[in-house]
């Protein structure tokens, strides 16, 4: 069991290590971009790598992630009943790893951009099945486990859906103006300030 954690551990820290390969590489590839875009919507080379990188390894991650849960979970309680808990870690394993994991390391803006919301929707549908079984009346094993699990849907949704607006995959629609009405705040204009001169 304690391998099994371990194991968990070592996935957890493979995905968070690459907030701190981002810079070297950054800095790397930015001296051979010859000029930055100009549109909101593009990425230049070095922010698709940068991307690439990043969100590849979120991806990969998380996908090593909701293994391991499922292997905690049925670790805890192994018996046939509880084996269920493989179907959503074995299909969003196998969407993460297969479908959206390459997409988004491919190199092509639209390609990434697929696969970031293909991954947000796994995060949505793996996150919904840990919810279930939370909210089951009876559980073999801790329910710890797929609150554990929960937190780490709702970290990868957040991640991959701000990958996706904050690197330009898409944009927002933006509030139209509303004109307000001007109030007088009575900013002191009608104060007398000779007092004392």
């Amino acid at each position: 069991m304690k391998s099994l954690a371990l194991l968990f551990i070592m996935a957890l820290t493979q995905s968070v290590s690459a907030f701190s390969t981002i810079k070297p590489a950054v800095a790397a590839r930015s001296s051979h971009v010859s000029s930055p875009v100009s549109s909101s919507t593009s990425l230049n080379v070095a922010d698709l790598d940068t991307v690439a990188l990043v969100a590849g390894q979120e991806n990969y991650g998380f996908a090593a992630v909701a293994l391991g849960e499922a292997l905690w979970s049925f670790g805890q309680a192994p018996s046939f009943s509880n084996a269920k808990v493989f179907i959503p870690a074995v299909i969003a394993a196998g969407v993460l790893g297969a479908v959206s994991g390459p997409m988004i390391t491919s190199g092509d803006a639209s390609s990434a951009a697929l696969g970031l919301e293909i991954a947000t929707g796994v995060t949505v549908l793996l996150g919904a099945s840990y919810l279930a079984r939370l909210l089951a009346p009876f559980s073999p094993s801790p329910k710890e486990i797929p609150f554990l699990g929960l937190l780490f849907a709702i970290a990868g949704f957040i991640a991959f859906s701000q990958n996706l607006v904050v690197d330009g995959f898409v944009t927002l629609p933006n509030l139209p103006s509303i004109p307000l009405p001007q109030i007088p705040l009575g900013l002191g204009e009608d104060i007398d300030t000779s007092y004392g001169l």
